[in-house]
């Protein structure tokens, strides 16, 4: 006898889901202790986090494969929050890096395209979040560069202008956003700690992105049920009971 005719099925359990979409700082962000992690692991029984990084991609590649990702249907192509986070690759150095330096305007334009298209699909502004990228340590990324043959191809200043303009689509566009270049330099400090080679999060620049992108992730999903009953909730004698509703608690 199949496994549904014996017990009966139930409804499909539909899983919400948060999009984690960026380039490496995203991709990464599954790694022990990561931001990413921290949030998937939030987030059990509630919400799959998906990680949607790229390693090296800007956003004139990311505005083309958006739509590989989302597409207007049911509940499943339909997240309950985005976020949007990229900048550390299109705020590259035209001489030194051209492959994936974007020129300012455009980057903005790209921003405002992925979030126009996102509301497209029925993804409203209102879960959407914009993560500027996180300040550049100089010393420490030419040093990396230097390693791979080639000159520091990258400048905190210039990354500081790539920061301000996404914020300013966010506002534009009615996105939230996360200013982590700014919050990292706050009142002066020294963020070289955030950063583990000068350009991408250490285990505590990872900590600190996940402690203030919480805050509004969490806002998003409080609503949320816990998927399945707790054990101990469970009906005993006949368990379909309990297992075999609408999934939530």
């Amino acid at each position: 006898m199949a496994l549904c005719e014996g017990l009966g099925c139930g409804s499909s359990l539909l899983w919400p889901r948060v999009l984690l979409f960026g380039d490496s700082i995203t991709q990464f962000s599954f790694q022990q202790g990561g931001w990413g992690a921290s949030l998937a692991d939030k987030l059990v029984r509630k919400c799959d986090v998906l990680n949607r990084g790229f390693s090296g991609y800007n956003t004139r590649w990311a505005k083309i494969i958006l739509p590989r990702l989302i597409r207007k249907g049911g509940v499943l192509d339909s997240p309950v929050a985005v976020t949007i986070f990229f900048g550390a690759n299109d705020s590259a150095l035209k001489d030194e890096n051209p492959k994936q330096h974007i020129p300012l305007d455009e980057y903005a334009a790209n921003l405002r395209s992925m979030v126009q298209y996102l509301r497209s699909v029925d993804v409203p502004a209102s879960r959407v979040i914009l993560i500027t990228p996180p300040p550049l340590c100089e010393a420490a990324w030419e040093k990396e560069c230097l390693a791979q043959g080639c000159k520091l191809n990258r400048l905190n200043v210039v990354v500081g202008e790539y920061a301000s303009a996404c914020l300013h689509v966010a506002q534009d566009c009615g996105t939230e956003a996360l200013d982590l270049w700014a919050l990292m330099q706050k009142d002066g400090q020294d963020f070289s700690s955030y950063l583990s080679d000068g350009l991408h999060l250490s285990p505590k620049g990872n900590a600190f992105l996940f402690s203030h992108l919480w805050p509004l992730i969490e806002k998003k999903v409080s609503s949320l049920p816990l998927l399945l009953p707790y054990w101990r909730d469970v009906a005993e004698a006949k368990p379909e009971l309990s297992l075999l509703g609408d999934g939530d608690h």
